[in-house]
């Protein structure tokens, strides 16, 4: 069984995250160094808070080049502003950079409906996505969100919910994947989907 690193670079819920990782049996390390990353068989990239913030602090650390390396050897998942990061670029606040492993960029959910975006909404999953092996479509996960990505390419999406409008809910792209919403809190369907990855370097 490999190591799952959870990347620190001081924006995510990394507790939340290990604590769901380590319940289900998986082996993780909390880490900010290059060298972790490098040497683990997958990553998980949490995050909350501003995409401009986030993006200029794995600039600061080295990190976002590493990200972009590792994400062509290994399974890598984007969790909330994570998922986010992996874009090419966000309309939040002032223009900076994603990570260029999903094309697309981020926007604020087009919908009447109040934002944030704070609650649980059924998931429409694409079919024969290993992320959601044993999920029944209309799966209720956990979201708190303002903005959303829009990918450049359909197939890219591997789910959705709809919040007064389609919004993109999951990624994936070879070994690069992202959810948009908190698999560490959305209970068993949550531990179902880190399951699901964790079996990815089984």
């Amino acid at each position: 069984m490999g190591v799952i690193a959870v990347t620190d670079y001081g924006v995510g819920n990394l507790k939340s995250v290990s604590n769901a990782m380590h319940y289900l049996g998986l082996e993780t390390v909390i880490t900010g160094e290059a060298a972790d990353l490098e040497r683990a068989d997958a990553i998980i990239l949490p995050g909350v808070g501003a995409f401009p913030d986030a993006a200029e602090k794995l600039q600061t650390m080295g990190l976002d080049r590493v990200l972009r390396e590792q994400a062509q050897k290994k399974p890598i998942l984007g969790i909330c502003l994570g998922m986010q990061l992996l874009f090419d670029r966000s309309e939040e606040g002032r223009p900076a950079p994603g990570l260029g492993l999903i094309p697309g960029y981020v926007a604020k959910i087009p919908t009447s409906n109040k934002l944030p975006h704070i609650g649980w909404n059924g998931l429409q999953i694409r079919p024969d996505v290993p992320l959601f092996q044993g999920l029944p479509q209309e799966t209720y996960v956990y979201f708190v969100h303002s903005y959303c990505g829009v990918a450049s390419r359909p197939e890219d999406v591997i789910a959705t919910t709809d919040y007064g409008t389609t919004v993109c809910a999951a990624v994936g792209r070879g070994t690069v994947m992202g959810c948009q919403f908190h698999p560490e809190k959305s209970g068993e369907a949550g531990l179902q989907i880190l399951k699901n990855f964790g079996e990815m370097i089984r």
